[in-house]
């Protein structure tokens, strides 16, 4: 098979915000199967989806396997199962309060303030739908990660090109973190610095509705980004917004209100403004940090082996290196709180340190540098909490 060439996204000259949404009520009060095409079929929606779920129970099988299964098989003879079909019954789905106009207006802000922001979708719902829809039609989407079909020349959907569930969803925001985008790039498995990365973790935002939603919510949360709840306006039920809350799954809870002024807006816009400023000072302290180092370089040759093994694990693109610069690092007794904090942060910062953090030997090394720690800085405040965090 020949290698195909992919088109990848690159680190930019400005910080960019990924805003990363499911839709079904987060974007739409409702799901989108429940906005045309289930009535369509001549089901009431509980009925369709208790058959749904009745098949992946009895079945072993995925439950958004069943529903697009399902949603073939009782087409037949009733509607045309084709993309163009399902695009239609898109165009129709209800859009919460703001919508329309929320992803220009949040990339405009952004602009403003030298952020680059991106609007990402990643729904088990069908792509299709939400390609029908008019925000994704007035291109509000920088990447569209749901499920769909397999279309035959016919154009009728025969098979399921891909499926999206609440546990692969987190997959996206690792595409989405590297710029390789394209679901079937294996560079997506590549190992990246922490400056090379595109959108750090800690420039994401991901907005969802629900428990599908918190195994993307704990890992942007985990990896210092921003995650929110919303909940419908209308019915004011807040009762998963709180648990989600209570389980520390989201950051922030707020109505799926998308209009101008109102706590969603404001909320988005704090973030970016945080960013903005955030990762300009990230900037000027990598710079410094730089230099400093370089300049370490020019001592002893105790002062020189410290140096470079901090640069070898900052600098650090697997777990393989990982592993062996932390068995070098062990046999350093004597350590100054600067290079502590250089220590800590490339832990916090380099997902081939972080990833590995309870390893055996890096947790060993970590804990033992802990209980020499005097001054508690917010990031070794987080890589203590990481090594207590069972979870």
């Amino acid at each position: 098979m020949a290698d195909k060439e992919y088109m990848r996204k690159h680190k930019e000259s400005f910080p960019v915000v990924a805003i990363c949404y499911d839709f079904d009520k987060t974007l739409s009060p409702d799901d989108m199967q429940a906005q045309g095409y289930i009535q369509s079929v001549g089901y009431d929606i509980p009925d369709f989806w208790r058959k749904s779920n009745d098949l992946a129970s009895d079945n072993e099988m995925d439950q958004n396997l069943a529903y697009m299964f399902t949603m073939k098989q009782e087409s037949e003879g009733k509607v045309l199962f084709t993309k163009d079909t399902l695009e239609k019954y898109g165009a129709s789905v209800e859009l919460f309060p703001g919508v329309e106009e929320w992803f220009e207006r949040i990339r405009e802000y952004g602009t403003e303030k030298n952020v680059i922001v991106e609007h990402y979708i990643i729904s088990s719902g069908l792509k299709e739908m939400i390609e029908g829809t008019s925000v994704a039609k007035a291109g509000a989407f920088e990447k569209i990660y749901a499920s769909s079909f397999y279309y035959n020349d016919n154009g009728v959907a025969v098979w399921p090109a891909q499926v999206v569930n609440y546990t692969n969803k987190t997959q996206f925001l690792f595409r989405i973190e590297k710029g390789v985008l394209d679901i079937n790039d294996p560079a997506v498995n590549e190992s990246f610095s922490p400056e090379e990365m595109r959108v750090p973790f800690r420039n994401m935002i991901y907005i969802g509705d629900s428990d599908t939603d918190i195994p993307c919510m704990k890992l942007v949360n985990s990896y210092g980004g921003h995650s929110i709840g919303v909940y419908n306006a209308k019915t004011k039920d807040k009762s998963k917004v709180y648990k989600m809350m209570r389980d520390g799954r989201i950051k922030y809870f707020a109505p799926a209100d998308y209009t101008e002024g109102t706590e969603l807006d404001g909320l988005v816009k704090s973030i970016i403004d945080r960013t903005a400023a955030n990762e300009a000072l990230e900037a000027l302290h990598y710079k410094y940090k730089i230099e400093r180092i370089k300049a370490d370089k020019g001592s002893n040759d105790e002062a020189r082996k410290k140096t470079d093994l901090l640069i070898a694990l900052e600098n650090s693109r697997s777990f393989t290196t990982t592993h062996n610069v932390i068995e070098k690092l062990q046999a350093i007794d004597e350590w100054s709180f600067d290079e502590k904090e250089i220590l800590f942060e490339t832990a916090y910062n380099n997902s081939q340190v972080r990833y590995i953090l309870k390893d055996l030997d890096v947790a060993n090394f970590y804990k033992k540098l802990l209980k020499s720690v005097r001054a508690m800085t917010p990031t070794i405040q987080k890589i203590k909490d990481l090594l207590e965090n069972d979870n």
